[in-house]
Order: C-alpha cells, then structure tokens, then sequence
C-alpha cells in the first residue's frame, strides 16, 4: 500500500464509520495511478493510430497507402470490440486450470471497483490491457500490404485476438501456466504483442504468397517523410507502453520509460551503421526499423534490467532484424512485405531470451525470483518464447485459413496491380 493510500484509509476512518470492504476500497484506489494509466492508454494508441498508419502508408507504393492506412484503423476498431466482448475475460477472468480465464467478466460484467494486484479500478485496467492486442494486430498489417482483402482483414484480426493474443496474455500475465510453472518474464508485452505479432506476420505472408509482379528489394519507400513521422510517433507511444506495464505512477515506470528509449536509439544508430557499410548510404526506412527492432528488444525487458543492458538488447535487436529481413527476403523468398517479423517478431526475441542473462544483479538487473537462476531464467525465457512462437504460427493459420472459407483472403491480380485504392476503396492517394 502506497503512502497515499495509507493517508486516504486513516482520513476515512476518522471522517466516518464504513463497512471494511467500502475502507479497503477507497484505500486501494490511488487517484495518481489511476490518472496515470488513463494518460498512458490514451498516449499508447497513438502506437497504432495514427504512427503505425502513418509508418505503414509511408513505406507503401502510393497506389496502396491509403488502403493500409484504413486496414490498420478498421483493425483497431474490431479488436477493441472483441476485447470487451471476450478477449478481457479470456485473458484476465479468473483462472480455469491455468489455460484461459473464464466467463466471468463476458461483455465486461462483474468487473471489481480495484483490480487485484494493483491500486487502479477494474475499469482502468481494461483500458490499458486493451492497448496491447490492438496493436499486436496492428502490427501484423504491414505483412500483407497492397494484397489482403478488407473483409478479411477485419475477421481475421478479431478471430486472431482470441485465439492467439488472448490466450498468450493469460498465461503470461493472467495466472496462466507460461508464468506459474515456466517462471518466464515479460514486462511490457514483448511475448504478448511482438511475437505473437512477428510470427503470425510471417505465417499469414506465407499464406497469401508473394506480391504481383514483386521485384527483387526490399519495400518501397514512397513517402519517407510519413515513415518518420509514424516511427516518431509509435517511439513515443511505446516509451509510455513500457512506463504504463508498471501499473502504477513508480520509479518502476521511469526505469521502463529510460530503458525502452535508450534501446531505440541504440537500436537506431546500429541499423544506419549497417546500412552505411553495406551500401554506402543511410535511409529513413533504416533508421526507423532499428528504433522499433530496439524497442521491440526493450519491451520484456525494460522493468527489469539495466540502462547498460538495454543498450545492448537495443543494438543486438537491430543487428539481428536487418539479418533476418535478409534472410525472409532473399533466401526464404517469404514476402512479409514490411518486415514485421524481422523487426518486431525477432527483436523481441533476442529481448526475451537475453532478460535471463541480463536480470542478474551483477549486470544492474533486478536479481532473480526465488529458486530461479541465471540458467532456470535463461531457459524457462527460452521455453516461454518458443512455446509462444508456436502456439501463434499455429492458431493463426488455423484462424487465417476458417476465415478465408467466407471471405477470400486475398485481392485478384488485377486490382493488386492497379492498386487498392482506386480497385477497392476509390481513395486514391495523393
């Protein structure tokens, strides 16, 4: 109990006589939490709108900008939708045999004035929790750009909550078997968001094939100053992300703020020196990709270790994202058209799997829970990651092949080639 909350229960019982549940209460409530993590969901959105459109659209021919812009927005709303549905209470109802919460909170009924665990109102919590398989699902936009069908889109993104991030999040953060027998960590969503996000990119991309009339490189950059912004954008949102997962106003939310900030920017400069030795030149498209590839690195990790070490997992992230790209790309021929996987889904990776090393207290990190050491950590961030990576290639072919039964996944070659702007949307970008 915070030292408000201590003051606001001795002003009550002096004030006036309450039954001890309406005490525990008003103790348990703290104002500033509360306006914190109000401020954060709303900062947080901006990750998907407007930054992931805005970077989304930019690094699109201009033939498909707006299309994907829309996508991303059309995204967000059905998620958000299926969420309060059931999305909550599969992820955060009380716990059935570790593997899902159950109906208990169906359409968000019977939500506590405090959620246990914390000093914010239930309502609150929903808010914030929302953020993550938003933009989960947001993310995974950019692997499909210029070729999926909206209709698709849309059930796929809801279906996909509940079979893939839902599940993930409950068993990492929910009480579910992931945390409680593995002992595997994330603090902001780096298993939750990025790599359920990452892997299921790459399998969806698999699904639909390559891009009409693809040419060898990587995605075309139509409008550079709109990738900076969406990228500036989304680097704000995602510092308030990781300070927001503390779940309270606390020098656990700074560390997580100064640490997701510096892996960017490690991240940043580590993607342009490649850049610069490979090719003799730097891009926009560069420099953002390696602040996301940081800050996706960041995200399960940024509670917990170092400024030193988030350095580290920022420019390994990078390193390692620009490799992968390569890879998926050139040798794979997997067209996950705006590199989702290699930035996202393996940058939080490293980030994962390296928390265990980094945790130490001889390295800056927080220590170790009890019984655990630096190889139990190491390996149960090991099994938590692969375990993740594997539920969602999965679930997510599964989800993405029931709703391609009633709605074709992908556009005819046609309206591929003269663009979804005009073939579909009649929007034409400028």
């Amino acid at each position: 109990m915070t030292a408000k909350a201590l003051a606001l229960l001795v002003v009550a019982l002096a004030a006036a006589p309450a039954s001890a549940q309406e005490l525990v209460q008003l103790a348990a409530n703290d104002g500033g939490d509360t306006a914190w993590i109000l401020a954060a969901a709303a900062i947080a959105l901006l990750a998907a709108l407007p930054g992931l459109a805005l970077y989304y659209a930019g690094r699109t021919p201009p033939h498909a900008a707006a299309s994907i812009a829309l996508q991303v927005g059309a995204i967000a709303a059905m998620v958000s939708l299926a969420w309060v549905t059931i999305g909550y209470t599969l992820a955060f109802g009380p716990v059935t045999l570790g593997w899902l919460g159950n109906h208990a909170h169906w359409m968000l009924a019977n939500l506590g004035n405090v959620r246990p665990g914390t000093l914010l109102p239930e309502s609150a919590f929903v808010l914030f929790q929302m953020l993550f398989p938003v933009i989960a699902a947001c993310l995974m936009a950019g692997s499909w750009a210029g070729r999926a069908r909206l209709g698709w889109v849309i059930a796929f993104a809801g279906l996909w909550s509940l079979l893939v991030q839902a599940p993930v999040t409950h068993w990492l953060w929910g009480g579910g078997w992931i945390a409680s027998t593995l002992g595997t960590l994330d603090f902001a969503g780096g298993l939750t968001m990025h790599v359920t996000a990452g892997v299921s990119a790459l399998v969806v991309a698999l699904l639909l094939g390559r891009r009409a009339g693809l040419q060898a490189g990587d995605a075309f950059d139509a409008r550079p100053e709109l990738v900076a912004a969406g990228a500036g954008t989304m680097w704000i949102a995602w510092l308030v992300l990781n300070g927001g997962s503390a779940l309270a106003a606390t020098d656990d939310a700074s560390s997580a703020m100064l640490n997701a900030h510096l892996a960017a920017c490690a991240g940043a400069l580590a993607w342009l020196g490649q850049e610069r030795l490979a090719t003799g030149r730097t891009t926009v498209s560069g420099w953002a990709k390696g602040v996301l590839a940081g800050l996706a690195a960041a995200t399960p990790a940024s509670g917990f270790v170092s400024p030193g070490a988030a350095i580290v997992l920022g420019a390994l992230a990078a390193v390692a994202g620009r490799g992968v790209a390569i890879l998926v790309r050139d040798r794979l021929a997997i067209d996950d058209t705006l590199g989702v996987f290699a930035v996202h889904g393996a940058g939080a990776a490293i980030g994962s799997v390296l928390l265990g090393l980094f945790l130490s207290e001889s390295l800056g990190g927080v220590g170790y829970a009890e019984g655990m050491t630096m190889g139990s950590q190491l390996l149960a961030q090991v099994l938590g990651t692969a375990v993740v990576a594997g539920w969602s290639a999965v679930a997510t072919a599964i989800a993405a092949l029931m709703v391609s039964l009633v709605v074709p996944m992908r556009v005819s070659e046609e309206e591929e080639r003269a663009g979804l702007d005009a073939s579909r949307h009649r929007d034409p970008a400028a």
